[in-house]
């Protein structure tokens, strides 16, 4: 029985910095520019826009539930300017997607729990298919208490109108030993020993928290005796998410189930570090703790959704088709004079499955197959050898707008180079071992949003090493090239890769999109995603190239590339 589907896509404000401002008090996670909140765009550049991401119309943006046969995202959004500021929960649905109708707002500040700010949230559909969303207000003492709405018309598929009743609001507030400044992003809510439980996001000092409410009657919330879980040195826990995966079953599982055939999945944004990381292990709902399974890295280095521009990210259970998705969002790497002049900020992610690896040890993502249905002029490649110093171009594609799927075979893995053992830091390891630093096997992958003459390029790619008892595989994503442009942010992204290599094959999926590339290595056991602003490189001007840096040749075992269209509808 389905008890609780989900929202919502946890959407505060970040910066690509970890700067902390202090307003009254008020512990913010985002620079206020009084000077463009309110800055209208005259017009919208086209120019590194996306085509089949969600973007709204204009402006500013940065969760999903379904519904009625919709799906439905919420999202906080600037409707008077390019960077954050004035924000609404904006609203928008779809029935597979990829195409989606703008609706009018759900939530805006009007009520004295949400005066000074509508922050982020996530919904739950209740028992007799009621929904109701949960979200943060700032209040006029500039405290984040936590409130809910619930629809007008709970028959209209839409959910076009929003209400917040004024009994039982606030419903959650920080008690005395609490900081009500650093306070928020309830969860979905989920059913245990008669209990609806539900986290939300917090810090005491430098401890990482995550406080458990508990209600019977969902008007009623009492603290846990505890916290479900806290970690010393991680600073504050945003956008938290926490949801059952099965350890048998390819399919996904509504956030209420329990069993012996289940893990749990933690996630937090970390405030202090711009990223975020997950942990797997087991919930105890008698006890009202959660705990990590004792090879889990519970801290900054340890497993992430992605090793990119990827954050305030949240599931949903779509109940259609039995499966979790995941949704994030990423922001922009340009300046906010920018974002200004281009007319538009932030983009949401391709949505993703999620599902436990068959290792047990971590998540395994993969692009919904909805986004396949926009895919045209296929080009194919088979067992092409790129030896050493070369690169192959993959033509017939639209270099702005493609996804590419490529199988590679390493003939010769003897060959690769020793591993050291203090190298803990994939993306510190990426940045010393970039794309042109040539090496034994690899570097070898994509040179996405290439120009001609290889000024500009985006390279995804890997390198193995040999460990004492097997190969280590590391996964780069580097945007140092990726334009002539000095004001932007071109940071280099890393992953390591727990993959198996005893058939010689490793695969690599990247969608491309105008100014985004988000890349799954090995059928999604790593990922990374980056936003980039090419300048020669730009809609015809792209090429998509195929190369290896490496010693050892390596074979293009199947290359399949499409160019992408746009959807026929995309928030208007």
């Amino acid at each position: 029985m389905e008890i609780s589907k989900l929202l919502s896509l946890c959407f505060l404000v970040w910066n690509l910095v970890a700067i902390i401002n202090f307003n009254n008090g008020v512990e913010a996670s985002h620079i206020i520019y009084p000077e463009f909140q309110s800055q209208s765009a005259v017009s919208v550049s086209q120019l590194h826009r996306t085509g089949y991401h969600f973007q709204p119309p204009k402006h500013w943006i940065n969760g999903p539930m379904y519904y009625e046969g919709l799906y439905h995202l919420f999202y906080q959004y600037n409707p008077k300017g390019a960077v954050w500021g004035n924000i609404v929960w904006a609203h928008s649905v779809s029935k597979d997607m990829v195409n989606w109708e703008s609706l009018e707002y759900a939530i805006t500040p009007t009520a004295p729990f949400d005066i000074k700010g509508c922050w982020s949230g996530s919904a739950t559909i209740f028992p007799g298919n009621k929904p109701v969303i949960f979200y943060t207000g700032i209040d006029p003492h500039e405290n984040q208490v936590q409130n809910y709405a619930v629809p007008e018309n709970a028959s209209d598929p839409y959910l076009r109108k929003w209400k917040k009743p004024a009994e039982g609001n606030p419903m959650v507030v920080a008690d005395e030993g609490m900081n009500a400044s650093a306070f928020r992003d309830p969860t979905t809510a989920w059913l245990a020993k008669g209990y609806w439980n539900l986290l939300v996001g917090s810090k005491n000092d430098r401890i990482g928290i995550v406080y458990l409410f508990k209600s019977k009657d969902l008007k009623t919330w009492t603290k846990a005796r505890h916290p479900l879980h806290s970690v010393p040195d991680t600073g504050m826990w945003e956008c938290p998410d926490f949801y059952p995966v099965s350890k048998s079953d390819k399919t996904g599982l509504d956030t209420s189930v329990l069993g012996n055939d289940v893990k749990h999945v933690l996630k937090v944004s970390l405030d202090l570090t711009r990223y975020e990381y997950y942990t797997l292990g087991t919930y105890y709902p008698d006890q009202d703790k959660y705990i990590p399974d004792k090879d889990q890295v519970d801290g900054w280095a340890g497993l992430r959704y992605d090793y990119g521009n990827f954050y305030a990210s949240k599931t949903f259970f779509d109940p259609s088709k039995n499966r979790r998705i995941l949704w994030g969002w990423a922001n922009e790497s340009d300046s906010e004079t920018d974002d200004v002049k281009k007319g538009w900020a932030g983009i949401q992610l391709i949505p993703r499955t999620v599902l436990l690896d068959p290792s047990g040890k971590q998540l395994v993502q993969w692009p919904i197959e909805e986004i396949e249905t926009l895919r045209r002029e296929k080009v194919q490649i088979r067992n092409k050898q790129l030896k050493p110093g070369k690169h192959i171009e993959i033509k017939g594609i639209s270099g702005s707008q493609a996804d590419v799927d490529i199988t590679f075979s390493i003939p010769n893995l003897d060959k690769a180079e020793p591993f050291d053992p203090n190298w803990k830091d994939p993306q510190d390891l990426c940045y010393k071992k970039k794309s042109k630093v040539h090496g034994e096997i690899g570097p070898f992958g994509l040179l996405a949003f290439a120009s001609e003459k290889l000024e500009e390029f985006t390279p995804v790619f890997f390198r193995i090493f040999k460990a004492q008892n097997k190969h280590v595989v590391l996964m780069c994503s580097d945007a140092s090239s990726s334009t002539l442009t000095k004001r932007v942010y071109k940071p280099t992204f890393g992953g390591f890769v727990d993959v198996d290599l005893s058939n010689k094959k490793l695969s690599l999926r990247s969608l491309i999109d105008h100014s985004v590339v988000e890349s799954f290595a090995a059928g999604g056991k790593t990922c990374i995603s980056s936003r980039v602003y090419p300048t020669l490189a730009v809609f015809g001007q792209a090429h998509v190239f195929a190369f290896n840096n490496g010693t050892e040749t390596v074979t293009l075992e199947n290359v399949n590339a499409w160019s992408m269209e746009r959807p026929k509808q995309m928030n208007n």
